[in-house]
C-alpha cells in the first residue's frame, strides 16, 4: 500500500462528535505509552502527524487521520494508566465500547501490545471488550527493536496462544518497530488486503 497523503481531521470527545461514518476506519488502541502514536507516524511516513509524548495517557480523545482520501486511521486513548481514576477509566471505556458498536465502516482494530511486556492483565481486558463488540481486531507487537533477535519466535508465539483464546481476535500476530520500520511494510499490506 502506498500512503500518498495523512492528515488531521479532528479529535473528537466520542463517536458522535467523529467524521461521518463515509469511508473505512482502521482504529489504533493499546496501552498507553505503548507507542501508537509513533506507530501512525511510521506508517503514514509522517513523524509529525500524531503527537507523541512521553507522557502516559497523552491522547484522551479520538482521533481521525485523512490517508489519501480514501480512509480513516483512528488512534484511540491508551488504556491502563495507573494516575486515572476509577471514574475516568469508566468513562473511557464507555466511549471505545461505543466507538466500537457505532461506528459502520470500522474494518479492523489493531491492538497493540509492547513487544517487552507481552499481553497484560489489562490486555486482556481489553480484548474482552472487543470480543464482545464482535469486532475483528489483531495484535501488535510494538518495540521489536528492544527484543533480542532470540526471544521474537517466543514473544510472537506467546501473544498467538492468547489471541486463540478470544474470539474476535486473528491469529496473526505482526511484529513491529516505529524507530526501525522493522513490520511497517508487512502492516500497510495487511491493510491494503482489507481495503479491497
Amino acid at each position: 500500500m502506498i500512503i500518498r497523503s495523512a492528515t488531521y481531521v479532528i479529535s473528537s470527545p466520542d463517536h458522535t462528535k467523529s467524521p461521518a461514518p463515509d469511508r473505512p476506519e482502521y482504529a489504533f488502541i493499546g496501552r498507553s505509552n505503548v507507542g501508537k502514536s509513533s506507530l501512525i507516524n511510521m506508517l503514514t511516513g509522517n513523524d509529525k502527524l500524531a503527537k507523541t509524548s512521553a507522557t502516559p495517557g497523552k491522547t484522551q480523545l479520538i482521533n481521525h487521520f485523512n490517508i489519501n482520501d480514501e480512509w480513516y486511521i483512528v488512534d484511540l486513548p491508551g488504556y491502563g494508566f495507573a494516575k486515572r481514576s476509577k471514574t475516568e477509566a469508566d468513562s473511557w471505556q464507555d466511549m471505545i465500547f461505543s466507538y466500537l458498536r457505532r461506528r459502520a465502516r470500522l474494518r479492523r482494530v489493531l491492538l497493540l501490545i509492547d513487544a517487552r511486556r507481552g499481553v497484560m492483565d489489562s490486555d486482556q481486558q481489553v480484548m474482552a471488550l472487543l470480543d464482545q463488540t464482535a469486532v475483528s481486531y489483531g495484535l501488535v507487537l510494538t518495540k521489536a527493536d528492544e527484543l533480542k533477535s532470540a526471544e521474537r519466535a517466543n514473544v510472537i508465539a506467546a501473544a498467538g496462544q492468547e489471541a486463540h483464546k478470544h474470539t474476535a481476535a486473528l491469529a496473526e500476530v505482526q511484529l513491529t518497530s516505529a524507530l526501525k520500520g522493522d513490520g511497517i511494510p508487512e502492516l500497510r499490506t495487511h491493510l491494503a488486503a482489507l481495503a479491497q
